[in-house]
């Protein structure tokens, strides 16, 4: 039964995009403290009630790199670095990635039992269809939040009955799996207060939505969800505002060892905070932030320039208006008055 309204406390989600833990950055960690990757973002953490990230790799000491079809990039983080995840106090991640599988069926069984282990939630990866489709349910400051994740990439992995993989859903609205998408979004919604779905989607590149996004994402806050979490991408694009709920289209690279693209600059991203009284949100900010040395941190001077003038832009293409808040050094959204 849901909770009446005054007994939900104001919370504050904080979402970060694509967290890879692995190659360089776990090599680092092999010397570095658990905290090191989060830099000088740790206190924005620390003040939110919910934080939620895509884990872009495979954490286990197990496994072998994916081979029964060609890919370029396999990441893996040792086991022990849950640890990182649990000194940015991470509630949940996604595994519906094109990165879970990377060290084979082995790799992502371990992957979640050594999150379960440490009490970090998950969702869009299983052992089966069932579980990979199964959404993360919680409760944080007496709302209960609930984390459906999905995937375009990598077909060849989509769970089945009898396999292990991830909740892969092409992004057609007239898709049989996109029907089934959305019903589990309406029966979820139904016991939670906050339904966030998590979508690891569209090609890498570009600061516009592919335009079959938009639809898909309105059809599942239609459906029920309240927040579009969206990553994949490698770079930031515009936020959306539908029927009063934030739609962020891809919140970017937060944490990585990527050669940087001098013009995209996946290394500039924000972190996303959500704020919400009861079960209605009333506003979005934005931090600028920047990668160096394997680190998360603040971003700076010029950088913070260019990324905020950035997703103004592109927030102002997609009809969502944003005040730089110069004291705070953040972008702000109001979502309702």
């Amino acid at each position: 039964m849901m909770k009446n309204n005054h007994e939900r406390l104001p919370m504050r989600l904080l979402f970060v995009g694509d967290v890879m833990l692995g190659r360089l950055v776990n090599k680092a960690l092999e010397h570095l403290r658990p905290e090191y990757p989060w830099g000088d973002t740790l206190p924005l953490f620390q003040q939110a009630h919910v934080r939620i990230c895509n884990l872009e790799c495979a954490m286990t000491d197990w496994g072998t790199p994916w081979s029964l079809f060609p890919k370029v990039f396999h990441f893996r983080s040792d086991a022990k670095n849950v640890a990182v995840l649990n000194a940015a106090q991470i509630d949940v991640v996604s595994l519906a990635n094109n990165h879970s599988l990377d060290f084979d069926y082995e790799g992502l069984i371990h992957t979640m039992n050594n999150l379960a282990a440490v009490g970090i939630h998950y969702s869009g990866a299983g052992h089966n269809t069932r579980e990979a489709s199964t959404p993360a349910i919680w409760e944080t400051n007496g709302t209960k939040l609930a984390l459906i994740a999905l995937t375009d990439n990598e077909p060849a992995w989509e769970a089945t009955e009898e396999q292990a993989g991830v909740f892969y859903v092409p992004i057609n609205l007239h898709d049989k799996r996109t029907e089934l998408l959305l019903e589990l979004t309406s029966k979820t919604k139904e016991s939670v207060d906050l339904l966030i779905v998590s979508a690891h989607w569209g090609p890498n590149w570009g600061f516009a939505p592919p335009a079959d996004h938009l639809p898909f994402a309105h059809a599942l806050i239609d459906a029920g969800a309240d927040i579009i979490f969206g990553h994949s991408g490698h770079v930031v694009r515009g936020v959306e505002l539908y029927k009063a709920h934030p739609i962020l289209y891809c919140t970017g690279d937060f944490i990585d060892d990527y050669a940087v693209d001098q013009v995209e600059r996946n290394d500039l991203s924000f972190i996303f905070i959500v704020e919400t009284e009861g079960q209605k949100i009333t506003r979005l900010l934005l931090y600028p932030t920047v990668i160096k040395n394997f680190q998360a941190r603040r971003a700076p001077g010029q950088e913070r320039e260019a990324i905020v003038t950035t997703m103004q832009r592109l927030c102002t293409n997609l009809n969502t208006s944003t005040t730089w808040n110069e004291q705070e050094e953040r972008l702000e959204v109001q979502i309702t008055g």
